[in-house]
């Protein structure tokens, strides 16, 4: 396993749409548990592959709290079924906005249909915070970060923050 760079805004890269996974195969699991080993170490509760650099379907989260047993999930080619009518918000953080937070409000429950490491097909209902994750990351699939549920002006405010800090960690030319 390896970690990996993630990829931080703004960044075109997180704006693309990723492609679905023919198969969960061996090269797929590998960059699964990457992404988990990359995830745990940041530390974060989800990842998808496009904040890796990979533009495919697959996501990863763990919403174990602290000093609980884990609980991974790895996910390829997910597909919401369903969505709840009650939402819920969440202050949300991501790895690509690094110590930014907004509330963004999504369904409270999500039914989901997936494949799994295996490459076999699997469905979960998800409540609480593995739905606000696992929504949070499959919108990373499409090209969506969370702050693109939130104001222009706090968005901007937020991409501007990154941009200047990009700006600053480029070394200058000797």
């Amino acid at each position: 396993m390896a970690i990996l760079p993630i990829i931080t805004a703004p960044d075109p890269r997180l704006a693309k749409k990723a492609k679905p996974v023919a198969k969960v195969d061996a090269s797929v699991r590998k960059l699964m548990d990457d992404m988990l080993e990359t995830m745990y170490d940041a530390p974060g509760i989800g990842l998808a592959a496009p904040q890796v650099g990979a533009l495919l379907r697959v996501i990863v989260v763990d919403c174990a709290k602290d000093g609980d047993k884990p609980e991974p999930y790895r996910i390829a080619n997910p597909e919401i079924l369903w969505t709840s009518d009650e939402s819920v918000t969440y202050n949300e953080g991501c790895l690509s906005l690094p110590e930014h937070y907004a509330d963004v409000v999504r369904p409270a429950e999500v039914k989901l249909r997936y494949l799994d490491e295996q490459n076999e097909i699997r469905e979960l209902h998800a409540k609480g915070l593995l739905a606000t994750c696992i929504q949070h990351e499959i919108d990373h699939l499409e090209g969506t970060l969370f702050v693109d549920h939130i104001s222009a002006l706090k968005r901007s405010m937020i991409l501007r923050k990154l941009t200047k800090l990009k700006r600053q960690q480029v070394p200058t030319p000797a």
